[in-house]
């Protein structure tokens, strides 16, 4: 009962679509695992892992996981809240484009909402590992929220693909994440990574 619409962005595993819900009349997005990488049982297994992590969060702050399923060609994939105010990585390049840049109080407010994102994902005991503007993302505001943003968006995080879950112990210990991004200790290969490398 998924309409697809367009697809919002594609990474190395997997492709993130906008839907709609034709039984409840709604913007979801849709993430669904390659096609070529759904045969194997530990690449399937981590994105599955990925769903839950999302769904133990079940945050505002968060991409909220409303469902998990299948495809017929075996393909997983997972139903979530779709960000319909784009990606901080989009808010760069018009500001780019523009030839305008954040003032100093703009990013102390963008990083102190950033903060409070992952103050929620670290008290669930998880490590994102891939922060990255593109990962960052903005909803219109429900009427009962309050929003500190720059623009009256509500900030929260998004694909979670690399997220160690240290309660669980699970997830890759091997470095990875954005080279541009990632502190130096994730670049090692280690199970003693925790909430400060974010």
């Amino acid at each position: 009962h998924y309409r697809l619409e367009r697809d919002l962005g594609a990474g190395a595993f997997a492709t993130v679509w906008l839907a709609i819900d034709e039984y409840l009349d709604d913007q979801v997005a849709i993430k669904i695992l390659a096609d070529n990488w759904a045969r194997h049982d530990d690449v399937r297994r981590r994105f599955i892992d990925e769903a839950k992590i999302m769904r133990r969060i079940d945050h505002p702050r968060i991409v909220r996981v409303f469902a998990v399923d299948e495809l017929p060609t075996g393909q997983p994939m997972f139903v979530m809240t779709f960000a319909d105010r784009a990606t901080m990585a989009d808010r760069i390049r018009d500001r780019r484009a523009q030839a305008r840049r954040f003032d100093n109080d703009e990013v102390a407010t963008l990083m102190i909402e950033l903060a409070d994102c992952l103050a929620v994902v670290h008290d669930f005991g998880v490590v994102h590992r891939d922060l990255k503007p593109s990962n960052v993302l903005f909803r219109t505001p429900r009427r009962h929220e309050q929003v500190s943003s720059i623009d009256g968006d509500v900030m929260l995080l998004g694909d979670f693909g690399l997220a160690k879950d240290t309660i669980a112990r699970s997830g890759f210990t091997l470095a990875a994440g954005p080279p541009a991004y990632m502190p130096p200790e994730q670049a090692r290969a280690t199970s003693e990574l925790d909430h400060r490398a974010d």
